[in-house]
């Protein structure tokens, strides 16, 4: 009777412990979906001449969403999205040479933010890095992608771009 009480213990403990975890892993597999919907080119909104490009694609069956941008047809930078459990994290690969994380915050139908995680190989004395990312968007609409860097004495500084989908 010990053994069936432990047994049944230890299946609710299990079972309490799962579901928040589901919960989450739900809303980090919504989020990355929903990026996922990015794929294809992006330009400047209403400056089709412009050389910015971001280009969004799937690699590895589908487990990781690469955002790649160009200036004027040259690699610039890159950011990668991937679950990792129950969130969903983005590394981006940054033309100062530091890789911030940032993980998943809030996603909705509408907007998806991260946040910072980590960061490696990152010169405070000479470097910024990315610290929050977020994407917003409805329908065919322009998206909206934000971003702050910090620096190392601490002080953010935010910018944004409106994107529409390119031609090319």
């Amino acid at each position: 009777m010990l053994k069936t009480h432990r047994a049944a213990a230890l299946a609710a403990i299990t079972a309490l412990a799962a579901g928040p975890a589901l919960a989450d892993t739900s809303a980090a597999a919504a989020a990355f979906e929903r990026l996922k919907t990015l794929e294809g080119s992006w330009q400047l909104q209403g400056q089709p001449e412009h050389g910015l490009r971001i280009g969004f694609s799937t690699s590895a069956r589908g487990s990781v969403l690469i955002e790649e941008w160009t200036y004027q047809g040259a690699p610039h930078s890159l950011t990668l999205y991937h679950r990792d459990g129950d969130t969903l994290l983005a590394t981006h690969y940054c033309p100062q040479g530091n890789q911030p994380r940032m993980a998943l915050t809030s996603g909705t139908d509408d907007t998806i933010r991260f946040a910072f995680r980590d960061v490696t190989d990152y010169d405070p004395a000479s470097e910024q890095h990315q610290h929050d990312l977020s994407f917003s968007w409805s329908g065919a609409g322009p998206l909206e992608r934000s971003e702050i860097y910090r620096d190392g004495e601490g002080a953010d500084h935010p910018s944004g771009l409106t994107l529409e989908r390119a031609a090319d």
